[in-house]
């Protein structure tokens, strides 16, 4: 595809469920063409455990893992970002820092919107369920970002175009 990784950064709320679980699932299953980050706009200061649990199920390595406010991917000196996705109703409706332009070019901003798994109730049984499924629901769209043809993802692309597809990609 690219000689370069395109850099993705996963916005929810508090960092601490659907971003962490993006961002892990971007950097192991499209590890050789992305590199994945995450942050929330109101940082809850702790990952929630069943996120956690699901991102060291693929072989994501969690001993990193914080969570982590936006402002940190906004300052100077932080990784430029390709492309910026909101993963909760809560962060799209929030505006958003803006993101340094390189060479001309704005990161492209979609938004993906899931259920938040961390409001589930009963046990723990119910509770990964229904980590399970927003987990599965996030999949779908990261293997459909990793397949997009490799015109719409290069730097020469349009960010329209790019945007575009990554709308259709929440729409399917």
């Amino acid at each position: 595809m690219s000689e370069r990784k395109f850099n993705v950064l996963f916005l929810c709320t508090h960092n601490s469920a659907r971003s962490v679980m993006a961002e892990a699932l971007l950097n192991v299953l499209g590890r050789e063409n992305f590199h994945a980050f995450s942050a929330g706009s109101m940082p809850s200061g702790r990952v929630n455990p069943f996120a956690l649990e699901k991102a060291a199920a693929i072989g994501f390595d969690t001993s990193a893992v914080r969570s982590k406010s936006w402002d940190e991917f906004a300052a100077p000196g932080a990784p430029h970002m390709d492309i910026v996705i909101t993963v909760c109703d809560n962060a799209a409706a929030e505006a958003c820092p803006l993101w340094p332009v390189r060479d001309g070019i704005a990161p492209a901003l979609a938004h993906w919107g899931f259920p938040d798994p961390s409001n589930a109730v009963g046990d723990d049984a119910a509770k990964r369920r229904a980590f399970d499924q927003v987990f599965q629901l996030i999949r779908q769209h990261v293997e459909a970002l990793i397949n997009l043809p490799p015109e719409v993802l290069v730097r020469s692309a349009t960010r329209a175009a790019l945007v575009a597809a990554l709308g259709k990609i929440h729409a399917a």
